[in-house]
């Protein structure tokens, strides 16, 4: 039996929803980053609490997130878009989070909140892990390419790298100064 979903927008999400987004969260975390993060900082999550900022990021959001949702309150996954934090910013917007269970991994779930919270004509970014291909993998199919800058990430002391999306507006300014180029130099003597 496949599982259905529907997405649904934070603003939208009542107790039970954010409560089973935060159990989401956590588990996410801890599935995605066994062995990049350390343990300690893994077991310290406290639902209760991940619960409350939940409901603080839904009462006053910065943002965009939608949760993907099973039956009537089943958080299988959710993603953040938000204004860049870095300063100066890369882009004007921030893929801030994007988590899946690692049961729904191959399912679309990801896809689909992918498609939900892309802008394709504002520029992305996002930060991800260094030593985790598999993301880094998995945002180049949504066109997001490293762009050479590192950070250390504060909360786990991780090193992390940025990944960069043009808007299509941009890819396609790109691809016709190329062929502007190249039919330049072609015409040379």
């Amino acid at each position: 039996m496949t599982e259905t979903w529907r997405l649904v927008a934070l603003a939208e999400a009542g107790p039970d929803l954010i409560r089973s987004l935060a159990e989401c969260h956590i588990t996410c975390w801890r599935e995605a980053y066994r062995n990049l993060v350390p343990q300690h900082v893994l077991d310290a999550f406290d639902l209760d609490r991940r619960t409350e900022q939940w409901q603080r990021t839904r009462l006053r959001p910065t943002g965009t997130t939608v949760v993907a949702v099973a039956g009537p309150a089943t958080a299988l996954g959710f993603a953040s878009v938000f204004p860049a934090r870095d300063n100066p910013p890369a882009a004007p917007a921030e893929l801030g989070a994007m988590y899946v269970r690692a049961a729904q991994h191959g399912t679309g779930v990801a896809h689909d909140l992918m498609r939900a919270v892309l802008d394709p004509g504002t520029d992305t970014s996002l930060w991800v892990f260094e030593e985790n291909p598999r993301a880094q993998t998995f945002y180049r199919k949504y066109d997001f390419e490293l762009d050479g800058t590192r950070k250390v990430e504060e909360f786990t002391l991780a090193p992390q790298v940025r990944m960069v999306r043009r808007s299509v507006a941009a890819v396609d300014a790109v691809q016709a100064a190329r062929g502007a180029d190249a039919l330049e130099e072609a015409h040379e003597p």
